[in-house]
């Protein structure tokens, strides 16, 4: 495996970066001790530091030889409302909160490139630094797209990394086109009358008329999406009800939904609204439907996507370099290949035993994964912008 010697050398101190931002985890736009350890690692290497940017994001700006030509790699920096459940000594110091998802070590692995590339400034053009704050549910990128990020800080490409517990270190997984899918959210309210539970015959019964609709839900993926598609409709929470022999008035239902195409995206949120005016219809129930559209899918470009997949070949060998599936999570580095050609790619944080999985209690991302992250953004850097004859 090719990490790059001066990357390897620089592990230690990831590894001590990461714990810190693991011990001190913040969750979405509040990233505030966060982006203040960043900026002043960046500035340390001799980077342009902007702050501010989507609240809490800061981008740091290298630049070498005469080229004009510029890329964006970006990583995340937010944590989870998850309570943390292990013991070792760099685990959340903030009851409540943690990093569940590896966003500690996604910093970590850019700060170190960005160290690497300022000491070897081996390209020609200019790098962009971009750390995002609120990944996780509020989307910060769009936040950071919609205030300028691409104008402030004109990249050609634009490129993104995410661990993957389950693929081995070492491994990789890159794809061209949907990479991950859609994330929207509903929140459906079913309104009837209430009553005393020995007597339903008096009042309209919100509980019975969500069942049917939980139930009717599940057939827009199965009876409405084309087979050789794909989507999610799950029903994560209900609420209704404060007693045992009283029918509520009322019966919330929330949930999310997923996909690759936005065609579908288009059709899930119709047949949502569709079928709850006919159950409330059925039911002789009042309905109020919120559906919002949260995150896109992320969609790899082919052109670069090839590009990322020749470096890691390079570097870890075909053999480690998997073709992989399309995943129904979501990710809001969707927002800037919206706007940008650009991959994410997953990098292998080892087996996910014991709970190491992602947004588990029990998760931690895996140190030795550090200088192979690192040196994946330096070998891309110094490919996309190598020095032209």
């Amino acid at each position: 495996m090719a990490i790059l010697e001066k990357i390897s050398a620089l592990h230690g101190e990831m590894a001590e970066w990461r714990h810190d931002i693991h011990a001190h985890p913040e969750t979405a736009f509040e990233e505030e001790r966060t982006s203040a350890l960043v900026a002043k690692k960046l500035e340390s290497f001799g980077l342009r530091v902007h702050t501010g940017l989507g609240r809490t994001g800061v981008v740091g700006t290298l630049s070498a030889g005469s080229g004009n030509r510029a890329i964006g790699l970006r990583a995340d920096m937010d944590a989870l409302h998850i309570l943390e459940q292990n013991g070792f000594e760099h685990r959340s110091r903030h009851d409540g909160k943690m990093h569940a998802c590896g966003h500690d070590g996604h910093t970590s692995m850019l700060l170190g490139a960005a160290k690497y590339l300022a000491g070897t400034k081996n390209f020609d053009g200019t790098v962009h630094f971009i750390f995002q704050p609120a990944e996780e549910n509020e989307g910060g990128g769009r936040e950071m797209v919609e205030q300028g990020l691409f104008d402030k800080f004109p990249c050609d490409s634009v490129y993104g990394m995410h661990n993957w517990p389950g693929m081995p270190v070492g491994q990789f997984g890159v794809r061209p086109g949907p990479m991950m899918a859609s994330y929207d959210i509903f929140e459906i309210e079913l309104t009837g009358r209430g009553c005393h539970a020995a007597m339903p015959h008096t009042g309209i019964d919100p509980v019975v008329a969500t069942a049917a609709l939980i139930q009717a839900l599940q057939t827009i993926p199965s009876r409405n999406v084309d087979p050789i598609e794909s989507a999610v409709v799950s029903v994560t929470q209900i609420h209704a009800g404060d007693t045992w022999n009283v029918i509520p008035n009322a019966a919330v239902l929330r949930g999310t939904t997923r996909a690759f195409k936005p065609e579908v995206q288009d059709m899930l949120e119709r047949r949502m609204r569709e079928i709850c005016a006919g159950i409330a219809s059925a039911y002789g129930t009042e309905v109020k439907v919120r559906y919002e559209r949260r995150y896109p899918p992320t969609v790899n470009a082919v052109r670069e996507t090839e590009i990322c997949a020749s470096v890691l070949e390079r570097m870890v060998g075909a053999e480690n370099v998997a073709r992989v599936p399309p995943v129904m999570g979501s990710e809001d580095f969707a927002f800037m290949l919206q706007v940008k050609a650009g991959c994410y790619v997953f990098v292998g944080n080892g087996p996910g035993e014991g709970g190491c999985m992602l947004h588990n209690p029990h998760y931690d991302f895996n140190d030795a994964i550090l200088p192979i992250g690192a040196s994946y953004w330096a070998n891309l850097v110094e490919h996309v912008l190598a020095a032209r004859a």
